[in-house]
């Protein structure tokens, strides 16, 4: 059962949707088999207010050299990701969602969180952001960097069960068990139902 909001959605609550682009698809280097099996949900909460809405992409380097410490060797690891070899439409969102930008917002990033390197703060900031809605991939990778960023940014985190996604479920399931005994003060586990009968066209 999932559970119910502490507090209204309001027209300040922002839907942050983490990272889905084609980069994650079968396409990609890194295919996340949950990714089109969540898709649908994901873009009902974007459809719902896409101008409250903000679509992160991660943006790897031209290079290994062109990042600092231990993500040159990541990039060594994989280097079919770098900017080099990698087919520029794969940073694009998927297409459905890739619709909704305008009046979304999309923001580009270099590492995992969006709280780092880019100007999602000051964006936040402006808009008046009360709460962040977060879904998109990967569960245990870029949502979990997303979600204690914004903690540490003290928002109001709503994390939405079915509408995030994963290529491990392992680290999916394990994830949601830490935020739903380790962040009960900080971050709320919901649904995507209660998510978009909280959020209503207002």
């Amino acid at each position: 059962m999932a559970s119910p909001l502490r507090a209204p959605l309001t027209p300040c609550s922002v839907n942050l949707c983490i990272d889905m682009q084609r980069l994650f698809t079968a396409e990609g280097p890194w295919p996340t088999p949950w990714l089109e099996p969540t898709l649908p949900v994901i873009q009902a909460i974007a459809g719902r207010h896409p101008e409250r809405t903000v679509f992160t992409r991660f943006i790897p380097p031209e290079k290994p050299e062109d990042m600092p410490g231990m993500w040159q060797r990541y990039y060594r690891r994989w280097p079919e990701a770098t900017r080099s070899e990698l087919k520029p439409e794969l940073l694009e969102l998927v297409p459905s969602l890739a619709r909704l930008a305008p009046p979304a917002v999309v923001m580009d990033k270099p590492v995992y969180s969006p709280f780092s390197g880019s100007h999602l703060p000051h964006h936040l900031a402006e808009r008046g952001a009360d709460a962040l809605i977060v879904t998109g991939a990967e569960t245990d990778v870029c949502v979990l960097a997303t979600v204690l960023g914004a903690v540490d940014h003290g928002f109001r985190v709503v994390l939405v069960t079915d509408a995030v996604c994963s290529s491990s479920d392992a680290g999916h399931h394990a994830l949601f068990e830490l935020f739903r005994t380790r962040f009960t003060e900080q971050v709320e586990v919901t649904n995507a139902e209660t998510v978009l009968s909280a959020w209503q066209r207002h």
